[in-house]
């Protein structure tokens, strides 16, 4: 078995798993799966491009990469706004969708269909602005390090996974260790009971919007600083990330990060040893095994 297939697994577990915490979490406070969570990883990589290729029309001397890696400040600069502009984008889908037909009380299975549309409507709009031509945040080519043990990396390979890392840490302190936290927590348990308490809940599902969306995009702008934008970019880690929220147990942000990581290194290799073309069909592999065998996941509670 080639060696480097573990590095390529851990790069597309940690994408994978930054949306996977987004999607867990929308579920396990709002009780549907938001099938429009793929869209928001594709318009964060693209509100990045944008805004990158404005500051650096503007500012020239962004551009100059920043030390080994490929990119320079106009991308970090980029990625700030881009959050901030998806949390957004998010938040006015709520308003105008989601949140009408939660106060209607409607079925689970109209907010699914509601985010269904959503999708396309997102993924339609952002061809229709960008185009479906792939695109870059830069044409500068790195050379990979050596690793050890016939394993090779980029410099913008491991800035990723540290990012990573970095996020996924950050939110489970968030969760587990500050008020906004436990008040997801108690959301999560009972809404209306939360309310009873004293619990802003609509604050929280603002704050739960914020988070996934603002994690989804930074998962878009690692996906295209490691392999290209695409206005389908969102749709094609869509399965991924569901079977990664599932297989890590509804609600767990721990449990959808190795998730992640599982379903990265089961696709790189799948890749290695079936071809490219049966990469698509692990996740969803994964996805009916877990629903079989464990449906509440690895870290998750049976009800």
């Amino acid at each position: 078995m080639n060696p480097q297939i573990l590095i390529d697994g851990l790069i597309s577990g940690t994408i994978i798993g930054l949306g996977a915490v987004g999607v867990t979490l929308t579920y396990s406070i709002l009780r549907f799966a938001n099938f429009a969570h793929g869209e928001f990883i594709s318009w964060g990589a693209y509100f990045a491009f944008a805004v990158s290729g404005a500051l650096g029309y503007f500012f020239a001397g962004l551009e100059t990469p920043i030390g080994p890696f490929s990119f320079g400040w106009s991308l970090p600069v980029a990625a700030i706004v881009a959050v901030a502009l998806t949390a957004g984008l998010a938040l006015l889908v709520d308003a105008i969708l989601f949140r009408p037909l939660r106060a209607r009380r409607g079925a689970v299975i109209i907010l699914v269909m509601a985010s269904f549309g959503a999708a396309l409507a997102l993924r339609n709009l952002l061809e229709f602005i960008f185009t479906s031509s792939p695109a870059y945040y830069t044409t500068n080519l790195q050379i990979a390090m050596r690793l050890g043990g016939g394993v090779r990396a980029t410099p913008d390979q491991l800035l990723c996974l540290g990012v990573a890392a970095v996020l996924a840490g950050a939110v489970h302190l968030l969760i587990t260790r500050t008020g906004i936290g436990r008040s997801m927590r108690a959301v999560s348990e009972n809404p209306l009971l939360s309310g009873v308490v004293g619990i802003d809940v609509r604050g929280v599902v603002r704050t739960v919007w914020v988070l996934g969306s603002g994690l989804a995009c930074i998962a878009g702008i690692m996906a295209g600083l490691i392999v290209q934008i695409r206005p389908e970019m969102g749709l094609d880690l869509l399965l991924p990330l569901f079977a990664a929220a599932i297989l890590g147990g509804i609600g767990s942000v721990p449990g959808a990060m190795l998730a992640g990581l599982i379903v990265g290194l089961a696709e790189a290799l799948t890749v290695q040893i079936c071809g490219a073309e049966w990469r698509s069909a692990v996740a969803f592999v994964i996805l009916v095994a877990i629903l079989l065998l464990r449906p509440q996941g690895l870290f998750g509670r049976a009800e």
